[in-house]
């Protein structure tokens, strides 16, 4: 009787028991094959792991793609054919860190596949940048090849020169450059290769500590930063498939962008961790995306950013719910979108996770609960030392006691994740930038001499131990003495009827402390801004100091790459009407939202008008 009874009171002790229990063996079995795999000699990385998926099932389709597919021994020859490529004509070998300036296609991963069988590093340049960014990227990782498509690297080209960086073009044919320093890598000379396998002691000196990727933070705060990838980090990272419960006859669907940490470390190099198939886009499409699921039989799709309030902002079908997907793996979901997505599309179990591409900690949702980004775990607990510590936002700064310690924030209250850097949980940091380096190392925070990363995200754990992303530091401002999460204000504003998207951030006032709140909008199609309704929903749902006092109307909101909203360039064009085209509103106290004049601008600036 007492054993019958026991299930019952486990439940009502912790009703997420189950899970818990079965995350719990999951991530038991995996930490002892990542051990195995560690202690292991030599050295076992993910091209070997990619090897030993050829030889366990070689006629397996691994990519498929547009009117093509590829198995996996496809892809090892490929890759083969490739590495002798580069190393006949363009000298790469060991060592050597060649960056790839491309879209997502094949071609990316064989590439990438290659580099890894001659010892090198490669990396993964966001092919959307141009000019100073891009010659910004080349240059802090130290690149010696860059292989990239033709006519977008010709204006850096003199300095690339000046560097001895060997620029190749991928090509059909052999094509003759006027531009002094590009040489083309055809075709025909990949496919006039041997695809045998590769003497493994051309990656000799290889080891689990050795930098296998540079990629670049997404640039939302200024140049783009090369984070430190290492062979361990991407073995550990490509195991978030793994936990997430993504099996091997599963059919995993990549449209993010390859250079990114989601497409490339957890979509990509988790599918082959996993052994599955990569059903790849060259990029996001709302309009084809679940035709592409139906076509393909995809029941594993990732998403992150906005990308999930896109599919719910199109056209509503009969077929909505026909479709195989019965998991979305990814980052950055808001709760009403997680809603309406699963209101719409059908039930598909949606696993929520946290971590930055540079970070050393990271949670995961394995329960499912609507709006939090992970939940804590004894075991990770063990594993991981981290905590929310209290944060000042106007001084930019975190919060010290009489000792000139942190101080820790009690559960259910928001604070600055911090987590102890150790040989388990390292931070490589960026590479050959050690003053940004630095910026995210927090030390003598409990105890003096300890060392902690700074995530620079504000996060809420509540009393269940669920976590929830509240806002980026950069990103929460303060206005009349009090705190302004911009996450808060953009879901309240994304309630209103005519508005579709918002980006809220704060701008400086002349003669005020702090930031005031303003909004860049995007309307829904064939509809007009509503300012009485908007002012209606902002009084009663916000504080009078979190209220955007100024919103600006675009036709379309801009992000990056890999769909992040940009605020940095919109904090600093302000509210001044005479530098935008873009309509401009003002909340005048007695008035509502009202259109904003050159005159204003010129009476709140000179104080005439007090916000």
């Amino acid at each position: 009787m007492r054993l019958a009874i026991l299930p019952l009171f486990l439940y009502l002790r912790n009703p997420y028991f189950t899970q818990d229990l079965r995350y719990t063996v999951t991530c038991i079995l995996l930490g002892l094959r990542i051990n195995r795999i560690k202690r292991s000699k030599p050295f076992y990385s993910m091209l070997d792991c990619f090897l030993d998926k050829v030889k366990k099932h070689p006629n397996k389709q691994f990519i498929v793609f547009e009117k093509s597919s590829y198995t996996y021994r496809d892809v090892d020859k490929q890759s083969n054919k490739l590495a002798r490529a580069l190393s006949q004509h363009a000298s790469v070998k060991e060592g050597d860190t060649v960056a790839l300036f491309m879209g997502n296609e094949p071609m990316y991963v064989f590439i990438w596949l290659a580099l890894a069988k001659l010892g090198c590093r490669a990396a993964l340049l966001n092919y959307n940048i141009r000019s100073k960014s891009l010659l910004h990227c080349f240059t802090c990782c130290g690149t010696n090849v860059l292989l990239a498509l033709r006519g977008v690297v010709e204006e850096v080209l003199p300095t690339l020169r000046e560097q001895s960086v060997r620029v190749f073009v991928l090509g059909e044919e052999e094509e003759k450059f006027v531009t002094e320093g590009v040489n083309t890598l055809s075709s025909s000379r990949i496919q006039q290769a041997s695809d045998q396998p590769l003497d493994p002691q051309l990656r000799s000196k290889v080891t689990l500590k050795s930098p296998a990727l540079y990629i670049f933070t997404s640039g939302t705060t200024g140049l783009p930063k090369a984070a430190v990838i290492t062979h361990e980090r991407l073995y550990m990272a490509s195991s978030m498939q793994a936990i997430s419960g993504v099996a091997s006859d599963d059919v995993f669907y990549i449209y993010l962008p390859l250079y990114h940490v989601s497409g490339f470390v957890i979509g990509l190099n988790g599918a082959i961790e996993r052994g599955n198939t990569v059903v790849l886009r060259r990029k996001f499409s709302a309009d084809n995306f679940w035709d592409d699921c139906r076509k393909h039989k995809v029941t594993v799709i990732q998403y992150i950013g906005e990308i999930m309030r896109y599919l719910c902002n199109s056209p509503k079908k009969d077929n909505d719910r026909h479709h195989k997907v019965r998991l979305a793996l990814g980052n950055g979901l808001r709760a009403d979108t997680w809603s309406e997505f699963l209101q719409r599309f059908g039930d598909i179990r949606v696993c929520e996770c946290y971590g930055a591409t540079e970070g050393n900690v990271g949670f995961i949702n394995y329960i499912g609960k609507v709006g939090a980004i992970g939940k804590e775990h004894f075991l990770h607990k063990a594993s991981f030392s981290y905590a929310l510590i209290q944060y000042d936002t106007e001084r930019e700064e975190p919060v010290k006691d009489s000792r000139g310690f942190c101080i820790k924030v009690p559960k259910g209250e928001t604070g600055l994740l911090v987590a102890k850097i150790t040989a388990q949980a390292p931070f490589s940091g960026y590479a050959h930038n050690q003053q940004q380096t630095d910026r995210k190392k927090l030390r003598d925070v409990f105890v003096k001499g300890d060392l902690y990363f700074n995530s620079g995200d504000l996060l809420r754990i509540d009393h269940e131990g669920f976590v929830y992303f509240m806002d980026r530091i950069g990103d929460t401002f303060r206005w009349k003495g009090e705190n302004v999460a911009t996450t808060e204000v953009t879901e309240h504003l994304i309630m209103v009827e005519c508005i579709e998207e918002a980006n809220v951030y704060g701008v400086k006032v002349p003669g005020h402390d702090g930031r005031v709140g303003m909004a860049a909008i995007k309307l829904k199609d064939d509809m007009e801004f509503d300012s009485k309704a908007t002012l209606e929903h902002v009084n009663t749902s916000l504080p009078s100091y979190a209220r955007p006092r100024f919103i600006r109307i675009q036709n379309s909101l801009a992000v990056t790459g890999t769909f992040k909203q940009m605020k940095v360039k919109l904090a600093e064009e302000g509210f001044n009407p005479s530098v935008m085209q873009d309509r401009l509103y003002y909340l005048e106290d007695s008035k509502g939202y009202i259109p904003m004049t050159q005159e204003m601008y010129h009476s709140i600036s000179d104080g005439k008008i007090h916000l």
